[in-house]
């Protein structure tokens, strides 16, 4: 799951600075605090990469999401480009559960037979 979660912040990571770009360009937003709301967004992507499979990581992801849904006020383009990672995000939790899972289940079916092939195992 770490993977793929981590996969999904780095684009987003990318994404914050190029809406950042499109965000200076307002004339009502002043480019100080648009560099200093994008490039705390942008930390926070790559810190979450390294606490995604701590407790309260992914819930941390799903605010990062509603937040990047929330920016669409200033660069509208992001109400489309959130809901695309909001997805992206989805997809990661969910199947990198699942490959999580599966690969757990290999390494004890694994262990389980080289237990069994182990020499002086029980062979009854």
């Amino acid at each position: 799951m770490r993977t793929l979660c981590a996969s999904t912040l780095i684009g987003e990571f990318f994404v914050i600075g190029f809406a950042a770009l499109v965000a200076i360009k307002d004339p009502d937003l002043s480019t100080a605090t648009v560099w200093l709301v994008s490039g705390i967004a942008m930390v926070f992507c790559l810190a979450l990469c390294g606490v995604i499979t701590r407790p309260g990581g992914i819930a941390l992801g799903w605010a990062l999401q509603i937040a990047l849904i929330a920016s669409g006020v200033f660069v509208p383009t992001m109400y489309f480009l959130g809901v695309v990672f909001a997805a992206l995000w989805w997809a990661s939790v969910h199947y990198g559960r699942k490959i999580d899972e599966a690969k757990a289940r290999f390494a004890a079916q694994a262990d389980r037979a080289d237990r069994s092939a182990a020499p002086g195992a029980d062979t009854a």
